[in-house]
């Protein structure tokens, strides 16, 4: 039994720390016991990757074999719940702090970014801080917040990574003026149909300190082309 759980552990530890990469299946699913025990092993490593990447491997192992044994226990089971909360609450505590930093960070370059942006030709800005240029005007009629509207937009960060893009997909989006971020609310009831700007957002027009995804991070200035196809009522 402890050559069994001492195989189990250390092919735990040889999942957690692959950093993701393809290791070798060496055996098919062939029976319903297969199946179970490559599930606990699967489900054990998926455990073991969210948020503990610094796991000492040797008492990583050491625990898992005393797992059977209560008199060489190193720890008290009673205090297992206690040692790891205190751990992870730490751990996101940190977390929120590196994020809060980094939020700070987007916000002043966000500030610097539209200082410069609004000294460029063609460029207005209105008396929330919205800043855009009319890339091509329409003629069609303006939307009201009442209004859903039909649009094709392409969205990036200020570095120009793209987060979102109705353009990419090939396919345009409809959505009501009030139900989107103040930038886009705003923006739009400065658009007839037919017309295209490009908004420039501050995060206070847009999501604000909170992370939305892998791109928009906390205080993010948003750029966007919109195109405005079609209002509807």
């Amino acid at each position: 039994m402890k050559i069994i759980k001492s195989v189990l552990a250390t092919a735990v530890i040889a999942s957690m720390v692959s950093c993701g990469n393809q290791t070798k299946q060496v055996k098919s699913l062939e029976t319903e016991l297969d199946s179970v025990s490559y599930a606990v092993g699967l489900n054990m490593a998926k455990q073991m990757q969210n948020g503990f990447e610094e796991v000492d491997e040797a008492m990583f192992v050491q625990g898992f074999e005393s797992g059977s044994d209560t008199i060489n226990q190193l720890i008290r089971e009673k205090d297992i719940q206690d040692i790891l909360n205190t751990y992870f609450q730490k751990k996101q505590q940190a977390k929120m702090r590196e994020n809060v930093k980094k939020a700070e960070m987007n916000k002043k370059l966000g500030e610097d970014f539209l200082a410069e942006n609004k000294t460029k030709d063609g460029v207005k800005t209105t008396d929330s801080g919205l800043q855009y240029i009319v890339l091509k005007e329409g003629k069609g009629k303006k939307p009201t917040k009442d209004d859903k509207v039909k649009v094709h937009y392409h969205g990036t960060v200020i570095d120009g990574t793209v987060f979102d893009s109705s353009v990419d997909r090939g396919e345009p989006s409809t959505f009501g003026v009030s139900q989107v971020i103040k930038g886009w609310t705003e923006g739009l009831q400065l658009m007839k149909e037919g017309a295209k700007y490009k908004f420039f957002i501050p995060s206070e027009l847009a999501y604000g300190p909170q992370d939305r995804g892998q791109v928009i991070k906390g205080n993010s200035t948003l750029i966007f082309e919109v195109e405005l196809l079609e209002v509807l009522k």
